[in-house]
């Protein structure tokens, strides 16, 4: 064993300096520097990132900003659309899905952009002249104050370092300590392997400019400028080439600025130069304390809101990277609530109101040509990034997401006229800060114009936790547009003439049946996100009094849409043909949406298809990529089985210790998500799957631990949301809530479910709930009865006693409920 590892938790440096605590609740720490990008630990303020990797003489920052990516404003519709599109549908209906693929990618697949590309703005190095042998060393990240700190000694000296991304302030925040004066000294410069042009303007501050890169053919536009300001105590600064030297410092403040050209996805006349000199100078006159607490009070505003506790173990003494490693194998029950929050401090810090959403890597990229383009990957990956918005109580940072869909809305109305001939607007499987939205990359990836139905149900979404009227209002056109491409998209397929989406696909998943072709028609994904865009935009027409004209219209697409299916193996069908493989493992399970995060499957209502979901996750397995971990947690938990769930999280808290590709995920040393590579969608997704097995709100009622798993024994969560504006914490002993807290910020009944009695604390009694829900938030969806193959052997639905109340709530009330 290591002995570096076998350590008391709290760990004293012997200077009087610096005292550090090792570990704790919300602390990432490591006994040695980051060698490689998964290992640095990030910072970020939803457009500023960096990451910091605490080499004591080598120290680097790497930087990112959020509207830094390649190309510049461009689109991608195949204006061949209109020639190829009947004779794409036919051979479909007809079966012949190579062809229909080969002229889907003559005709509707770009012709040559496959979108841009989000880049890495370079590093920030600080080289350190005059350390010796490094001893006591530490760097830790601690989340609930959102800042990186590396302490260690050499030669008798002890330095400490800290490092944050302000939002106020909207600078990146670097401080150089020691406990000896004079002692810090080192060489400062940029670098970048962009075009760019580095040089110190003065002794005191580095600027570095450059240019995005070009991608498929489209010239690189977005300029950016980057300063980095040395505010010192005690020695001197002096040019040394494109750099800055600093020698016998006490202590050295660093700000770092970036800006770029970027205004909008379709502008870029924003003057780089003077929006990075602005937050300087505002910065400038500060103190490092006064920056830390305008950071801090901005930060801890979301972050607080939600306390999860599971209690603690030994296990927690060692440093990150080893409990990860030793998770499967110890009990180590706050690695699950340090993962937990640690997805919401990455959520905070890469998506900021007025900023971009986050990306497939968040807001942290060291490449000029990322994986995927480090786009938005919109039939799974960006919505899951979004999970846990609203739920965990940060609807703030759901925010960009909601811009960038009603962004979309606007380019996809061009591409919904130019390739399908359609009104309203439409999205395929991908775009970028360009927002665009036609097909990308080719047919078996790309050929899904459903990315528009996706994204619309976080416009709905949002609504249901908030109640608000006037937002609803805002969005509404967004649906409505939405709605009125399918209105003229969808077309009836010839044997039952049910209203289906070709061509189509079930992303990214090629059908045993179909010659290596992923097309096909009314695929079970599709049919599900119809009924769901049809029936909300309705159910918004009818909140807001408008549209009445349209209701029939909706009413009568949703009474033609196709069923949901079970085949042979007694498996919730995947395409329209009983064509699933019950030894397929791909990592989409894109017919579960209907289970999370939609709520069309039930184990009440719809007990068969609740069956047929689970029998599909059987044979999917549980390895898989880390997203598609992050995915199933959720389905698991929706399942209402804990116990697997918990085994998935312990799936995905396995490391990887080094960046590269695989097909197997796990989680990387600083707790990103290895899809493998890094993707950060499935840091969100768990951070949402472990929401929901200790809350759901979809199922008619706020449904308290439904899928507590046994090892969660007892444990406190507080200031989680649901449907209706309602905020509830949790307490649980021995695996049973003994005390509930419910805030109701809209009024209107609360239903409440719990597997053991509770009673209301003061003068108002429980009813036992009967019949719907009253209160509209939390209604239920009727869909049609599903058909069910003849060879299907299904399972009963067996569930575990559960209490179901009512009582009336007003708005600004709060209500406690104890175990009876």
């Amino acid at each position: 064993m290591n002995v570096k590892h076998c350590i008391l938790t709290i760990c004293i440096f012997i200077s009087g300096f610096s005292s550090a605590q090792k570990g704790g609740k919300y602390k990432l720490w490591y006994d040695k520097p980051a060698k490689q990008w998964v290992e640095a630990l990030p910072v970020g303020n939803g457009r500023l990132a960096a990451m910091v990797f605490g080499d004591p003489s080598k120290e680097r920052l790497q930087l990112n900003e959020g509207t830094f990516w390649s190309g510049g404003p461009s689109r991608n519709d195949n204006p061949d659309g209109p020639k190829v599109l009947d004779s794409i549908r036919y051979y479909l209906f007809n079966g012949n899905y190579k062809r229909a693929e080969i002229l889907s990618n003559k005709g509707l697949t770009a012709k040559t952009l496959n979108g841009s590309a989000f880049q890495n703005i370079g590093d920030l190095n600080l080289d350190f002249t005059n350390l010796g042998d490094v001893k006591d060393y530490y760097r830790e990240l601690d989340i609930e104050k959102a800042i990186t700190t590396t302490t260690f000694s050499s030669n008798g000296t002890h330095y400490k370092r800290e490092v944050f991304a302000s939002i106020p302030d909207q600078v990146i925040v670097i401080k150089l300590s020691s406990d000896k004066k004079n002692a810090l000294n080192f060489n400062a410069g940029f670098n970048s392997e962009l075009k760019k042009n580095t040089k110190a303007i003065d002794a005191n501050t580095l600027q570095m400019d450059g240019l995005s890169s070009t991608l498929d053919g489209i010239q690189g536009q977005v300029k950016f400028n980057v300063l980095a300001k040395f505010i010192t105590k005690g020695g001197t600064t002096s040019v040394s080439g494109n750099g800055i030297s600093l020698a016998n410092a006490d202590e050295v403040m660093i700000l770092i600025s970036i800006a770029t050209n970027f205004t909008d996805y379709k502008t870029l006349n924003t003057d780089e130069v003077s929006k990075s000199k602005k937050y300087i100078s505002q910065s400038e006159t500060k103190n490092f304390n006064t920056l830390f607490k305008n950071h801090l009070n901005a930060y801890q505003n979301y972050f607080k809101r939600v306390d999860f506790n599971l209690g603690t173990s030994p296990a927690s003494q060692f440093s990150t990277d080893i409990r990860v490693k030793n998770f499967a194998t110890s009990y180590d029950p706050e690695l699950v609530s340090l993962y937990y929050q640690f997805g919401r401090y990455l959520l905070i810090s890469s998506s900021q109101p007025g900023g971009q959403p986050a990306n497939l890597q968040g807001i942290w990229n060291n490449s000029n040509k990322p994986a995927w383009d480090s786009k938005y990957t919109i039939n799974i990956n960006t919505e899951m990034n979004y999970w846990p918005a609203e739920k965990t109580n940060l609807p703030e940072m759901h925010e960009p997401l909601i811009q960038m869909i009603k962004d979309l809305s606007v380019t996809g109305a061009e591409t919904a006229k130019v390739m399908y001939k359609s009104r309203g607007w439409v999205a395929h499987h991908n775009t970028d800060i360009w927002r665009i939205t036609g097909v990308v990359d080719f047919a078996n990836a790309g050929q899904w114009p459903m990315g528009s139905a996706w994204l619309s149900q976080h416009l709905w979404e949002k609504y249901l936790y908030s109640g608000d009227k006037n937002y609803l209002k805002s969005i509404y056109p967004v649906l409505k547009s939405a709605t009125q491409f399918y209105e003229d998209f969808l077309i009836e397929e010839p044997t039952h003439k049910w209203l289906v989406v070709s061509p189509s696909m079930s992303p990214e998943n090629i059908p045993q049946g179909n010659k290596g072709s992923a097309l096909a028609s009314g695929n079970t994904m599709d049919n599900q996100l119809m009924f769901d865009l049809f029936s909300k935009t309705k159910k918004a027409a009818q909140i807001l009094n408008v549209d009445s004209d349209k209701i029939p219209v909706w009413n009568n697409i949703i009474s033609k849409l196709a069923p949901m299916k079970i085949g042979r193996y007694g498996q919730l069908q995947e395409w329209m043909e009983d064509w699933d493989n019950p030894k397929d493992n791909h990592r989409h399970v894109s017919h579960l949406y209907g289970l999370f995060p939609s709520n069309q499957i039930n184990p009440v209502t719809t007990p068969e298809l609740f069956d047929a979901s689970k029998t599909v996750l059987l044979h999917r397995g549980d390895v898989s990529t880390g997203w598609s971990m992050g995915w199933k947690i959720n389905l698991w938990a929706k399942l209402l089985d804990g116990n697997h769930a918990n085994k998935l999280i312990k799936d995905q808290l396995t490391l990887v210790e080094k960046d590269g590709w695989g097909e197997k995920g796990g989680t990387y040393p600083n707790l990103f998500d290895a899809h493998p590579p890094f993707q950060i969608d499935g840091n969100f997704g768990c951070t949402s799957g472990i929401t929901e097995m200790l809350l759901q709100t979809q199922n008619g009622s706020i449904d308290i631990l439904p899928a507590l798993p046994d090892e969660w024994k007892n444990g406190n969560i507080s200031g989680l949301k649901t449907y209706g504006g309602f905020e509830v914490s949790i307490v649980w002993k021995d695996n049973q809530a003994t005390e509930v807290v419910i805030k109701s910020n809209l009024g209107g009944n609360c239903r409440i479910s719990a597997s053991n009695e509770l009673q209301l604390k003061g003068k108002n009694t429980l009813k036992l709930a009967s019949g719907n829900n009253q209160n509209p938030y939390f209604e239920i969806p009727k869909i049609k009865e599903p058909i069910i193959s003849r060879e299907a052997k299904l399972n009963e639905v067996k569930m575990k006693e559960k209490f179901t109340y009512d009582f009336p709530t007003e708005a600004g009330k709060t209500y406690i409920l104890k175990i009876k």
